[in-house]
């Protein structure tokens, strides 16, 4: 099976906001007024952008945010909902469908932020142009960087060490997911040269 010819936008190749990533690393903070400089990382090494982030989360149920960067300034609608065991979890409001969202995406070109389902099918995910040994691949180097870093991210090299924190079972688990992607990376390596001989 051959990969999909590219005639959408790579959402990767965009802006990407976590409401949870930037709470769980202090950027924002539920119960208060916050302002900080953030950087977004660009895709492909080039220059993050920094701007300034402003956040009211002082409410239990509705909050703001703004990100100002470059020429842009964005307000985006919080709004939270309530967990099973207590608690509450925020979510963005997208901006052009009023849906909840964890992450909103600003692909190139585009204006303004919004949730993966309002682009539609003007974009895509990288992993939607590549061929099923290209994903299994992709995929394999994603959980070896996230278990280990960019020491680990390669193949050929040793599995990497489980971190500080997680669980045997768990890291078992994402062993056996790495050892069977590159399996079927190496079925596939075999099989074309299978073919060339």
């Amino acid at each position: 099976m051959m990969a999909r010819s590219r005639q959408r936008v790579r959402l990767e190749d965009g802006l990407k906001l976590n409401i949870n990533k930037l709470i769980g690393r202090g950027g924002i903070q539920p119960g208060s007024k916050t302002r900080a400089i953030v950087g977004l990382p660009q895709p492909y090494g080039e220059q993050s952008l920094s701007g300034v982030l402003t956040a009211e989360l002082s409410y239990p149920v509705r909050g703001w945010m703004r990100l100002e960067f470059g020429s842009g300034d964005h307000w985006l609608e919080l709004v939270t909902e309530p967990r099973h065991f207590g608690g509450r979890q925020w979510y963005f409001l997208c901006p052009q469908t009023g849906r909840r969202a964890s992450v909103l995406w600003k692909p190139p070109g585009a204006r303004s932020f919004a949730s993966r389902q309002a682009w539609g099918r003007q974009v895509a995910y990288g992993s939607q142009f590549q061929s099923w040994p290209g994903r299994a691949c992709s995929a394999a180097r994603a959980i070896r960087y996230r278990l280990g870093g960019p020491d680990y991210a390669d193949s050929s090299g040793e599995l990497p060490p489980r971190p500080k924190g997680m669980h045997w079972r768990t890291y078992q688990r994402e062993i056996a997911r790495i050892e069977t992607f590159e399996n079927a990376c190496n079925f596939y390596l075999l099989r074309c040269i299978a073919r060339l001989l």
